[in-house]
């Protein structure tokens, strides 16, 4: 297999402990859709990968939207009437709600409270809230603390720029044999939130390393950037590229305890979402599988009707179905180094089959060709076939150039790894060739 390096158990916890490492880097980062926060954590990827950082200026188009201003905070508080920063940006960048505009003055608490946001139902987590494309401001805070607020006179400063500049993502592309791609995709703009989405980043950054060392079929583009506004401008700056893409994934929220979920693509039976289903299978995890809907992540936009590529997502528990969604609970010790482990496994095992997969055509297909004097077969008869001589047959049988190598795995019951070894066998011997262009891969 391609990434056999991360598949092997012992392999998989070292690349997780050092996964974990990047994400304690990453995490005290305030992250946005735009601003210096995400071109901090880009810049922490440069040990791992090499990354080419696209700078798209505000106000370029993006379809039916457009690159917003950028912003960029550096400090923010609610102080009363003592001086006591009763909410404080340096002590949590949850505290503020993010993209708020800039703002300096004194107000009641009356006249504060519409701008609080706290969830009465866990008192002690602070909420991560959002106001991208409205113009507005405001304060997150635990519950416990807003009871406690006194009537009174509170100072209130949002230290920040909303100006025009740019949008940032990152791509490391890993040059494949063929002209086909694949895409990974993870979102780069959630603040100090560890599983959403440091664990899909850091994992990507783990996949991409391991790419790099070996050669792959396909050409495999990792791209880092923020949610939405992020998928879209990197689909309408590679409108090109869209053509060859014949799988991808977008992955995230990859370290909590929930089972390990894959969300199929849009079109559904893709060859990523077969290759998926499989892995996931046959690597006896616990697992869901759920069908497409057009609310998520990125897979949304890529699955969108004028693209239709074959994107699925992988994650643990999906967004807002883990308890510490979008709270201050999603910190480090939510994720855990076991989780990640097995993600990696799934995900190095999931980008090989995708890799490898491909319809096959069998150039002797006029009765079984001969074996034994390619060497492919044993000499003395009598016996049933060896594994890898069914693996042979099972090939040459469904090589119709309208089954690829994992319908082949799931026809016959047997492995992918043996079915992939089948067929370089058979190719080297003449009796193989492949025909991606005789069946619509997604």
């Amino acid at each position: 297999m391609l990434l056999d390096e991360l598949i092997e158990r012992k392999a998989s916890l070292h690349a997780a402990d050092e996964a974990m490492a990047l994400i304690g880097t990453m995490y005290p980062l305030c992250r946005s859709i735009t601003g210096d926060g995400v071109r901090r954590t880009l810049e922490q990827l440069s040990p791992w990968i090499p990354l080419e950082v696209h700078e798209v200026p505000t106000g370029t188009p993006v379809y039916d939207w457009e690159v917003p201003r950028e912003w960029n905070i550096r400090d923010a508080y609610v102080a009363d009437a003592d001086g006591h920063r009763v909410v404080d940006f340096r002590a949590s960048n949850l505290h503020v709600v993010n993209y708020s505009v800039p703002v300096r003055t004194t107000m009641s608490l009356e006249e504060l409270q519409p701008h609080l946001h706290s969830l009465p139902d866990r008192p002690d987590w602070i909420p991560y809230r959002t106001s991208y494309y409205k113009e507005q401001w405001g304060f997150c805070m635990r519950h416990r603390d807003r009871l406690q607020l006194a009537p009174g006179r509170y100072e209130v400063v949002i230290d920040a720029d909303l100006r025009p500049g740019h949008l940032s993502y990152g791509e490391c592309v890993v040059p494949g044999s063929t002209d086909a791609e694949a895409i990974v995709y993870t979102h780069t703009c959630h603040p100090s939130l560890a599983n959403d989405n440091l664990t899909g980043i850091a994992v990507s950054a783990v996949l991409a390393r391991a790419m790099r060392r070996v050669r792959p079929r396909l050409t495999w583009r990792f791209v880092y950037g923020p949610g939405t506004i992020g998928s879209l401008t990197w689909l309408s700056r590679n409108e090109h590229v869209v053509p060859r893409i014949t799988g991808g994934l977008v992955i995230g929220l990859l370290g909590d305890p929930g089972a390990l979920t894959y969300k199929r693509s849009r079109a559904g039976a893709t060859a990523t979402d077969r290759a998926m289903e499989h892995v996931l299978r046959t690597a006896g995890t616990v697992h869901r599988v759920v069908d497409f809907e057009p609310y998520g992540y990125d897979e949304r936009q890529f699955c969108s009707p004028g693209f239709d590529l074959p994107v699925g997502r992988l994650s643990r528990s999906a967004n807002g179905q883990y308890e510490q969604y979008h709270t201050s609970a999603d910190d480090l010790s939510l994720v855990a180094p076991a989780q990640l482990a097995e993600a990696i496994q799934v995900l190095a095992q999931g980008l090989s089959v995708i890799d490898a997969n491909r319809p096959v055509l069998n150039l002797s297909p006029k009765g079984e060709p001969r074996l034994g004097k390619r060497g492919l077969y044993g000499s003395v008869g009598g016996n049933a076939p060896s594994g890898f001589e069914h693996a042979l047959l099972w090939v040459l049988s469904l090589a119709d150039g309208g089954h690829d190598l994992v319908a082949m795995a799931e026809r016959s019951g047997v492995s992918f790894d043996r079915i992939l070894a089948a067929a370089a066998a058979l190719e080297q011997a003449g009796l193989l060739r492949d025909c991606e262009d005789r069946i619509r891969t997604h």
